[in-house]
């Protein structure tokens, strides 16, 4: 029978409350049982005036502007706001009803711009988020997943200048230094020379976003882009975050986000080939963490012997060639590479020079780092039974947390300029994703707030009605 929905109910008058409006098991019914948003008002606190000026919008719903935005990938705080003023669960989760008159999109920036800018707010956001997880008995630090993502900065590859830059020191730069000079010292070298001129690199800088960095995407394709470094632990809790420009490697970038999550006191951290040199290595061992790394394919020339068909006599402090002839130490590097160097009056009639050199000198020449012995401990670590099923769970912890922040909540590219509001959006976007496994895990486990019925609060004023009535 065919049904025809009559236009006159869109004019009916109802006495509706916003609290029945919203689904009993909506997503931001659960977050909202799950966490007490009020821990903001005391870390903006001293953002605001208390006696001077107009009175000012709820900083609460200030911060849940954005959090909406990137919970549901809504592209940009204008888009954000128009979605606000149709949907009935977002203005509930606001604290407005259906008269209250919604912020302007430009309200949030402002804000930020005034008050926000250049502090912690957001990373403590989310720290409050972390502690709330970790209270609930949900987090587990003893192995932790790192790991990093770029994003697409907002900057056109086209527009930018070539410029020379000073690189910033290692980390590990001093003790290396002295390391290099002990080891010289004890084979009877001289110290290196001092440089007498920095280095300088030449380096191509976006004229829009200048804290970005140029990430070369594949053989063709580059890009401006950040890098969000990430870890988490075993059942996919995000821990800690840091933000780089795109053109930092992953093995400079770590050490600001280990010294975040060293304070977690992990037992094993895993982490993928690019981490794999003997300054983390030697890192984490001396900090009694347990390096779990994955085997790394010798950078070889195709054709040529690997390194490791050379053995290393340790005793006598010489390399042993496949052709059985010896390539003895000859000096330390200012990259701290130990050089063991062939005899060429032997190689050059040797059967395998071909596949060993192509040098014209006819000299092996072989590089051992100082630190190498604690990429050997890794190694051995490696190979230690269950090792291997751990780092297998990357594909199930970190790389999931990147492919559902750039699949649900618009993580694969910003609209925002600067590392500042870049730290905000990772910060923010990475809450979202603790609150949703928060408010899953609290419900599935019984650990929600009770839903308040609005209609209790007004019985006692229908009962006074009723009996004036009377």
């Amino acid at each position: 029978m065919l049904t025809k929905n009559p236009s006159k109910k869109r004019k009916q008058v109802h006495l509706l409350c916003m609290d029945e409006m919203v689904p009993k098991d909506h997503l931001l019914r659960d977050i909202e049982r799950s966490i007490d948003f009020s821990f903001i008002y005391d870390l903006v606190e001293e953002k605001y005036s208390l006696d001077k000026g107009r009175p000012s919008l709820d900083p609460v719903m200030l911060i849940k502007l954005p959090l909406i935005q990137y919970m549901y990938a809504v592209k940009s705080m204008r888009q954000t706001i128009k979605e606000i003023e149709v949907n009935v669960a977002y203005r509930w989760f606001l604290g407005l009803d259906m008269h209250d008159k919604v912020p302007h999109f430009g309200t949030f920036s402002k804000n930020y711009t005034r008050r926000f800018k250049g502090t912690d707010l957001f990373e403590q956001i989310f720290k409050k988020i972390l502690e709330e997880c970790i209270r609930c008995g949900f987090v587990d630090t003893n192995t932790l997943y790192v790991d990093a993502t770029h994003i697409k900065a907002h900057a056109n590859k086209k527009k930018n200048i070539k410029d020379e830059v000073i690189d910033e020191a290692l980390f590990y730069e001093e003790e290396l230094k002295k390391e290099i000079e002990e080891d010289r010292k004890s084979n009877g070298k001289k110290p290196l020379k001092e440089k007498k001129n920095v280095k300088k690199k030449l380096k191509t800088i976006s004229k829009i976003d200048k804290e970005s960095g140029l990430f070369h995407k594949g053989e063709h394709k580059q890009v401006f882009a950040y890098t969000a470094q990430t870890a988490c632990d075993k059942n996919g809790w995000i821990i800690d975050y840091t933000i780089h420009p795109g053109n930092e490697h992953d093995s400079r970038t770590f050490i600001d986000l280990y010294r975040k999550i060293k304070k977690k006191d992990p037992k094993s951290i895993v982490l993928d080939a690019g981490y794999k040199t003997p300054a983390i290595a030697k890192l984490l061992i001396e900090d009694n963490i347990t390096p779990i790394f994955p085997y790394k394919r010798p950078m070889t020339k195709k054709g040529f012997f690997k390194k490791h068909e050379y053995v290393y006599d340790e005793y006598y402090d010489i390399y042993i060639c496949p052709n059985n002839k010896t390539l003895k130490y000859s000096t330390t590097n200012r990259d701290g590479y130990r050089e063991y160097k062939s005899d060429k009056r032997k190689c050059i009639n040797c059967p395998y020079l071909q596949k060993c050199t192509h040098s014209k000198n006819h000299t092996k020449l072989i590089l051992r780092h100082i630190w190498e012995k604690y990429i050997n401990i890794c190694e051995d670590i490696r190979h230690t039974r269950g090792i291997k099923e751990i780092y297998k769970k990357r594909k199930e912890t970190i790389e999931r947390i990147f492919g559902s922040a750039k699949e649900n909540h618009s993580m694969r590219y910003t609209n925002q300029i600067g590392k500042g509001p870049m730290n905000m959006k990772v910060g923010l976007t990475y809450v979202c994703m603790n609150l949703k496994k928060l408010a899953k895990m609290k419900r599935k486990r019984g650990l929600l707030a009770p839903i308040s019925n609005p209609f209790l609060q007004i019985l006692p004023y229908i009962s006074k009605l009723q009996i004036n009535l009377q």
